[in-house]
């Protein structure tokens, strides 16, 4: 066993033992604010992870801005309290991710974790050959979604559909693919760059990536490095936050981003003391700049709402914000 498995059994173990306590509300949670970005270890589901760093927190309400599979690692942004008010704006977020895919096999989830389907000879590849097909894979493409995937028919996730044998059909949809690259090359085993938009599934891109070059293929590794707005992110580890919890409570806290850091590509309104009045009270509010969307600050720098301008430059809150 690797040392890495060794990690990532301990964390499940953690997890596992602590899964029917979460199911019961915490008597100490509290109201807590803030952004986390949550390094996702593998092996465990988004909502796994979200789970038990809500638990660490003790915060009253959680919720993250789009999940990676439980093979993935990563970026997770984990919105506490006020900021899950904006986790519906971050979902949209273009993203980066590192990728490790295997040639010549090809598996019913298109990733390591599922059944083997088919394995087909490798044919003779050289890198330009390669970088060829992945240059068709860019730009805005129609993609094929995996059948093991959260998407919902008749309100039901597809992988649910596909668990119980039913016949499943993803319906194609668009999706913007900004940067697919190779970085490295080992026999079989491809190393490779995503920037995506959202909607896009990795897992989906390699598979049309290997039957475009006659073998098929499957992802072996994933790795979600940003999203945006955080480009350069200081992500932290369930194994640091419980360090960090040990020590007491302001050193988990200071692990936070504000609700502004998800908002720094959002051009602000500074309000004046009756502007801010108004927009706390959810009053519409002539503000006389160009129509779009804003986040709004009071004199003293607090943010108070998020809205829309109009054409006429009026500005209406979309979500405000507690103080």
């Amino acid at each position: 066993m690797q040392p890495g498995d060794v990690r990532e059994r301990v964390i499940l173990h953690a997890i596992q033992m602590s899964r029917s306590e979460s199911r019961i509300p915490n008597p100490e949670s509290r109201s807590i604010t803030g952004i986390l970005l949550l390094d996702k270890p593998r092996g465990i589901s988004s909502n796994r992870a979200l789970q038990h760093a809500k638990r660490l927190f003790t915060a009253a309400k959680a919720g993250h801005t789009g999940s990676l599979d439980p093979l993935a690692t990563g970026l997770l942004p984990v919105c506490f309290g006020e900021a899950t008010k904006i986790a519906g704006y971050l979902l949209g977020a273009r993203k980066a991710y590192a990728a490790e895919c295997r040639l010549g096999v090809t598996t019913d989830t298109c990733d390591s974790d599922g059944a083997v389907l088919v394995e087909r000879t490798v044919p003779a590849l050289d890198d330009g050959a390669i970088r060829r097909e992945l240059a068709k894979l860019t730009g805005r493409i129609t993609q094929v979604p995996p059948v093991y995937s959260a998407l919902k028919q008749g309100g039901v996730p597809l992988y649910k559909r596909a668990r119980r044998g039913e016949v499943v059909e993803a319906p194609p949809r668009e999706v913007d693919v900004f940067r697919f690259e190779l970085t490295a090359r080992e026999g079989d085993s491809l190393r490779l760059m995503i920037e995506c938009g959202s909607g896009t599934y990795v897992r989906s891109l390699v598979r049309d990536l290997g039957e475009a070059l006659g073998c098929g293929a499957h992802l072996t590794a994933l790795r979600r490095l940003w999203v945006d707005p955080f480009r350069e992110p200081r992500m932290f580890t369930l194994e640091e936050l419980s360090g960090l919890r040990e020590r007491g409570e302001a050193p988990l806290r200071a692990c936070l981003l504000p609700v502004d850091a998800g908002l720094v590509d959002w051009p602000a309104l500074k309000l004046d003391e009756r502007g801010a009045g108004d927009v706390a009270h959810g009053r519409r509010l002539h503000v006389g700049v160009e129509s779009g969307r804003y986040r709004a600050h009071a004199p003293s720098g607090t943010l108070l709402a998020i809205g829309d301008v109009d054409a006429a430059g009026v500005f209406s809150v979309l979500r405000g914000f507690a103080a």
